[in-house]
């Protein structure tokens, strides 16, 4: 694998990038995607590698991706325990190498859990996001020593064009994230809308009046106004055995 041997010509890569990112359901399916692909293109003859990717988002649960499940397991391992090459490149910004993981004294439950699965060195590259997002492809190879220092040219290589892709993503994955808050958000306020209504025909009170009841409620029972929304519906509908009587 040298420097500049993608497997295939970097303009190619740059299309199928882009595909990964157009025909991806979600977002991680996209990272499944560049993992698997990340795979296909850094492995060589004599070292087929795995490959695992992680981002981690401002108030979001890291999301992880893997070219198969062992890859993917041993990124979820890192996310648990906190500790791992892949979580240290991203914290340093910087490049990982672990040549051989029988000597290797850091985030022993990684060690432990690579070695299970056959793993002997692991190399990790930050993948730069945007932001407060933050990346790293880690390579997974079943033999010692398996990455040269033109192999880490060629995965830095890699990274750089994936970045550009990954930016793309996170930008979808916001906007496609904004979209559901907001119609979780209009379907709230239609089931508020509604109980509004039930308990203002119930108590024969005003629009203001069932507002308090319905908050009342919520505070009395520590849940969502929505929530006692949806109990009162349920209730008056008969799907389920909920009381209805709210006092304020």
């Amino acid at each position: 694998m040298g420097s500049d041997s993608f497997g295939e010509s970097p303009p190619a890569i740059d299309v199928t990038l882009q595909e990964l990112v157009l025909e991806a359901a979600h977002f991680g399916e996209f990272l499944a995607g560049l993992a698997a692909l990340a795979a296909t293109v850094l492995s060589h003859p004599g070292t087929r590698l795995s490959c695992g990717i992680t981002v981690t988002r401002a108030k979001k649960p890291a999301t992880v991706g893997g070219s198969d499940a062992g890859a993917r397991a041993l990124e979820e391992l890192q996310t648990e325990t906190r500790h791992g090459p892949g979580l240290s490149a991203i914290v340093e910004q910087a490049t990982i190498l672990v040549p051989d993981l029988n000597h290797e004294q850091r985030w022993p439950d990684l060690v432990h859990g690579a070695s299970g699965r056959g793993v002997r060195s692991i190399l990790s590259v930050p993948l730069p996001a945007e932001g407060k997002s933050r990346g790293v492809l880690t390579l997974y190879a079943k033999r010692v020593d398996a990455f040269s220092p033109d192999d880490l040219t060629t995965a830095q290589g890699f990274t750089r064009r994936a970045s550009r892709v990954l930016r793309m993503a996170l930008r979808i994955a916001q906007l496609s994230e904004v979209r559901d808050d907001l119609t979780a958000a209009m379907h709230s306020r239609s089931r508020i809308d509604m109980a509004l209504g039930m308990v203002m025909a119930q108590n024969r009170c005003s629009r203001d009046k069932a507002f308090r009841i319905l908050e009342h409620a919520a505070n009395t029972r520590e849940t969502k106004l929505h929530q006692v929304a949806a109990s009162v519906i349920a209730s008056v509908s008969g799907e389920k055995d909920i009381s209805t009587h709210f006092n304020e």
